[in-house]
């Protein structure tokens, strides 16, 4: 069946190093699910935290529902949200991140096979201004030689 991607965070890979990549579920209410499969949902500048032994994904922005409920009261769009991974999971990432300095960011939001909100997470590393001018650099000679056949 496939995946539909809800958003990406383009930023994300012009800013890190993508090291590993896991798949992760997120803890949402129902209105915040309905706003997301709307594709109301920003990455950028977001990043994963761990806490107690969990993982919660912060800065992630959704946009309020527009037919939310009048009873609902405050809503803060970018509230810290917990995902939803094995423990050895959780125990493995934050030790890397413990251990080598990395940094853990979402990726991507998409539905599952199953019809179920996913987010793809990434252990990174930060790249460095030259790193970042080289990748542009290597986009740009791919351009030309696109151009050119």
């Amino acid at each position: 069946m496939g995946k539909k991607v809800l958003s990406s965070n383009r930023k994300a890979y012009y800013n890190y190093e993508i090291l590993e990549k896991l798949e992760t579920g997120i803890v949402l209410s129902g209105y915040e699910v309905k706003s997301v499969r709307q594709s109301d949902i920003s990455l950028v500048d977001s990043v994963v935290r761990f806490v107690n032994g969990e993982a919660f994904a912060e800065n992630v922005f959704i946009t309020p529902y527009k037919q939310i409920s009048t009873h609902i009261g405050d809503y803060d769009a970018k509230r810290k949200r917990k995902l939803l991974m094995h423990k050895s999971e959780i125990n493995k990432m934050y030790a890397k991140v413990k251990e080598k300095g990395l940094t853990v960011v979402p990726l991507e939001v998409y539905v599952g096979d199953k019809g179920k909100i996913k987010f793809l997470i990434g252990l990174a590393k930060g790249k460095k201004l030259y790193d970042k001018k080289e990748a542009i650099k290597k986009k740009d000679i791919i351009k030309e030689m696109a151009r050119d056949f």
